[in-house]
């Protein structure tokens, strides 16, 4: 009889490989996937994290972290303009470069930074984080969904993104941990300690040593966003700037909300919710479903064949998790994806191509130490290292939830990696009490999906929306993004 373990890596990798290579990052690379695989795997050994980080921390005394001197390198990371940029319309301010978090180390984490085109000086900072583990925050988050621009077919030329987030606040872009995209550590064996414990301590050491660079920003407004993995980057980092901020004597970060998408928050409610979302979209019989039903308990690793068997059914063939409408990008394909919409899933592919180009990081003050390997959407090395994940991050953002800033989720409800019931089921465990009631928000007279709020938290569907929510339905997100950093629910059809 096949363990439960192999039929599980047989429904993490679905979809990656056969004719179709898109997955996230492209190359045949899941690695939200690998990273459940590998939570099941150590399930047995997990309790005592399973409530995520800082939990413990919270009672040990603060240690500064490490602050080196910013002065004139605000100046030297402004990019004058990116090759292949369009000649009208960049009426903002960017900046990218290295903010270094362990000088000892030589560890240091690439930014891409992008100013609002109109009264930057009145909008909100932003942190955006991407996943994976091990997922460029840059080139997927920036590049594919919410950053001022996207790259063209050619692989060398971009246009303006309509949409992007930038128009509401001031956004930066993190390559976090080291490993990941361009950032590095001259001592490789960094990477082997890389987790969710050191990415939250070097995000929040890289926070600080950016305000220092822009000092404007440090009285700002300060929100933290991101999306599938990023379920445990971004409430660990909020927990962390809250506690450090009654402690220090460093910057304190004026964070006031939290927005996390598709996010990977609960292990258990995570696998529950995808087997209930396969059978929903009519992606597995009645038979499987009814199998995994009566005789899968996901909350234990020890399961009977008889879940084996039914787990071993749920093959929803060649499609891609991450969009389950989604067209295919066939790369060996000479012809143009069929049926693009708004969004191009090749797109990834141009990224690649446009940020290997040498005089497209010489403009970025990208790549200073030669790397000696491509930037790459996704590292497996930094995924393949991963020393810590809880199992479940609900107890920090039960504490975020009291903590007085602003705690939303949001889905794109046609991802099948993180789908719309992984969400509700993880929020039900909260046990929190609506304030607000279910109902449809809209822009331009349609729907762009449905809001519900709770007791210090708002929970938000994207219609029509895969796992990257901006790369699939722009206009929509944008409406979203507004609506949470004004602390307002999206508007219904009466506003």
């Amino acid at each position: 009889m096949t363990s439960f373990k192999e039929y599980l890596l047989v429904l993490l990798v679905v979809s990656c490989f056969a004719i179709t290579v898109q997955c996230y990052g492209g190359k045949g690379y899941d690695p939200l996937g690998k990273i459940v695989k590998a939570q099941f795997l150590s399930s047995k050994d997990s309790k005592s994290t399973e409530s995520g980080f800082a939990t413990a921390n919270a009672d040990q005394e603060y240690s500064p972290v490490y602050v080196g001197s910013q002065d004139e390198l605000k100046e030297a990371d402004k990019i004058e303009s990116l090759p292949g940029q369009p000649n009208e319309g960049v009426n903002f301010d960017q900046y990218s470069g290295y903010v270094t978090v362990d000088a000892a180390k030589g560890r240091a984490l690439f930014y891409y930074f992008v100013e609002s085109p109109q009264n930057s000086s009145t909008k909100p900072l932003v942190l955006w984080l991407n996943g994976g583990p091990g997922c460029s925050s840059f080139g997927n988050g920036a590049m594919m969904e919410l950053g001022p621009f996207r790259v063209k077919s050619d692989g060398e030329t971009l246009y303006l993104n309509k949409y992007a987030w930038n128009n509401v606040a001031n956004i930066i872009f993190l390559e976090s941990p080291a490993g990941v995209g361009f950032s590095y550590s001259n001592t490789t064996s960094d990477y082997k300690l890389s987790g969710d414990k050191t990415t939250a301590i070097d995000s929040y050491t890289f926070l600080i040593n950016w305000l220092e660079r822009f000092p404007e920003y440090k009285t700002r407004d300060f929100y933290l966003a991101g999306e599938s993995y990023a379920g445990h980057y971004v409430p660990q980092l909020a927990q962390f700037i809250l506690h450090n901020n009654k402690i220090t004597n460093q910057t304190v970060i004026n964070l006031q909300g939290i927005a996390i998408g598709n996010a990977w928050i609960d292990f258990e409610m995570g696998l529950k919710g995808t087997y209930d979302f396969f059978w929903t979209h009519a992606l597995i019989s009645d038979e499987t479903n009814e199998g995994i039903n009566l005789n899968c308990n996901f909350t234990t690793p020890n399961t009977s064949d008889a879940c084996d068997k039914f787990l071993g059914e749920a093959d929803i063939g060649d499609v891609f998790i991450y969009d389950i409408y989604a067209p295919l990008c066939l790369s060996s394909s000479t012809e143009p994806p069929v049926r693009i919409a708004i969004f191009d899933p090749c797109s990834d592919e141009y990224i690649d191509n446009y940020l290997n180009i040498p005089q497209v990081q010489k403009a970025l003050h990208a790549n200073v130490t030669s790397l000696p390997y491509r930037w790459e959407s996704c590292s497996r090395m930094i995924g393949g290292l991963w020393n810590d994940s809880p199992l479940t991050v609900l107890p920090v953002i039960q504490e975020l939830m009291t903590s007085g800033i602003g705690v939303w989720i949001y889905s794109g409800d046609t991802d099948g990696r993180v789908p719309v019931t992984s969400s509700r089921y993880a929020i039900n465990n909260l046990g929190t009490s609506v304030k607000t009631k279910w109902y449809p928000w809209y822009i331009e007279e349609e729907v762009g999906g449905y809001a519900v709020e709770y007791q210090n938290l708002t929970f938000v569907t994207i219609r029509g929306a895969g796992h990257f929510v901006p790369s699939y339905q722009p206009a929509r997100a944008l409406t979203f993004f507004s609506s949470f950093l004004q602390g307002k629910l999206p508007p219904s059809y009466l506003n």
